[in-house]
């Protein structure tokens, strides 16, 4: 499980946190909270909750399905 979760959050920080290259920006416009943002961006064990994943995905415009899909799960 702890492999799925890196996986998750590397994808999300590689294909969109670090390319906005702002926390703020990237936490308000994806309804999560910039605290949140900088543990996706920093924290090497940072378990991300499925409702933080919904919210990202709502706000990307992607099914959930489509995105583990994406971050090869």
């Amino acid at each position: 499980m702890e492999v799925a979760n890196r996986k998750i959050v590397e994808y999300i920080r590689d294909k969109w946190v670090v390319p906005m290259n702002n926390n703020s920006r990237f936490a308000t416009e994806n309804n999560i909270d910039e605290k949140t943002v900088r543990r996706i961006r920093e924290d090497d064990t940072y378990q991300i909750s499925l409702i933080t994943i919904m919210r990202i995905c709502e706000a990307q415009n992607i099914k959930l399905s489509k995105f583990f899909e994406m971050a090869g799960l």
